[in-house]
């Protein structure tokens, strides 16, 4: 009997928007960031991840900047009001019931997300799945610091941490199924046994037409 292990990216798969961005949108809305270019400066970066040629380290050192000095307690704390206003009623339905049909037939399931740990890890318990990958960041004095800490959760970061994490588990899985919406997947696509691409990105559909295995959702629409 086989052992799958279903894999989820966070944005645009599970959810109907970039965390990220939203969660920067979030901090402005809250009076925590009062920088007047900071959210045209995030889209520009943005912009540059949907091509697939983001900095990620730029990214983070940019847009964390403004929360380095808050005590990480108060930034959990925000992140929990973020995830239940601004990002659970963004979930795909299809999503939720994907994640429930699963765990109820004891199917593991694994998020892996280019957005930082303290957002992934909130998002995906919220939406039931408890075992979740982000980037993980330096900590100083309590607080989270804008720097990237062992390898990021991005592009082939996201199989090199997730080899790591299959040797840290007791479970040994031999089938792995891959969810996402981005070229920037495009890496853990083709590693995965299975790959599903939802409301794939231009890049990705195109890369899809070499790989007729892949299936194709339309979540949302």
């Amino acid at each position: 009997m086989s052992k799958p292990l279903h894999i989820f990216d966070m944005d645009e798969t599970l959810v109907n928007g970039d965390c990220a961005s939203l969660w920067s949108a979030f901090l402005v809305r809250k009076g925590v960031v009062t920088d007047p270019d900071y959210l045209a400066t995030d889209q520009a970066l943005m912009e540059q991840y949907a091509k697939g040629e983001l900095d990620m380290e730029e990214y983070i050192v940019y847009t964390l900047a403004p929360i380095t000095h808050i005590p990480q307690h108060e930034i959990d704390s925000l992140v929990d009001e973020f995830v239940a206003s601004d990002i659970l009623p963004l979930v795909f339905p299809e999503a939720l019931t994907l994640v429930k049909s699963l765990k109820e037939s004891g199917v593991a399931c694994l998020v892996i997300s280019a957005t930082v740990t303290f957002i992934v890890k909130k998002v995906a318990q919220a939406i039931g799945i408890e075992d979740a990958l982000g980037i993980e960041l330096v900590s100083k004095d309590d607080c989270y610091f804008n720097q990237v800490t062992g390898i990021a959760t991005y592009r082939e970061g996201k199989i090199l941490r997730l080899q790591q994490w299959l040797t840290e588990q007791t479970n040994s899985f031999d089938e792995i199924h891959f969810y996402s919406d981005s070229i920037n997947d495009l890496p853990l696509c083709e590693y995965a046994d299975y790959a599903y691409l939802v409301n794939p990105c231009e890049r990705l559909s195109a890369e899809a037409l070499k790989h007729p295995e892949w299936q194709i959702f339309e979540w949302g629409k």
